[in-house]
């Protein structure tokens, strides 16, 4: 009995550190100092770029931020990046519906005519990684 709970121990410390990858995410080129950097985390096509897993807050006071999500498990994820200068937690478009606001996605990813796609911007977090730092430069139309 001893051997089994021992077992079942290892394996649950096993779990957990493996779920505990950390995100470092860097916003970088950020123009103008007023409004929010918000940073949606998504890890599937269906919801990306709209319905993130989950999502930071950062205040745009400089040329860059960074923000980090952590205890991640191994698979694949995305970021999208909206600098809300007017902090109404929306892109803002003019009439031909060009966005107003600037934005960006992990891998630099840039979509055709709107929004990338999840494999354009997708990136993979493997169970034997601790960290892992990316880098996004926003763009401004």
């Amino acid at each position: 009995m001893k051997k089994w709970m021992a077992l079942g121990a290892m394996i649950c410390l096993a779990a957990s550190a493996i779920a505990q990858t950390t995100l470092q995410v860097t916003v970088k080129n950020i123009k103008g100092h007023k409004g929010d950097i918000l940073v949606g985390l998504f890890d599937n096509d269906k919801d990306f770029p709209r319905n993130a897993k989950e999502g930071k807050i950062a205040k745009a006071t400089a040329d860059q931020v960074t923000v980090v999500f952590e205890n991640l498990k191994p698979g694949k994820y995305a970021v999208s990046v909206l600098h809300d200068a007017n902090q109404n937690k929306d892109m803002d478009k003019n009439k031909l519906g060009i966005p107003k606001e600037g934005f960006g996605f992990s891998n630099n990813a840039m979509g055709a005519v709107g929004p990338p796609s999840f494999e354009k911007a997708q990136f993979d977090l493997q169970p034997d990684q601790k960290d892992k730092d990316i880098s996004i430069d926003m763009k401004y139309m």
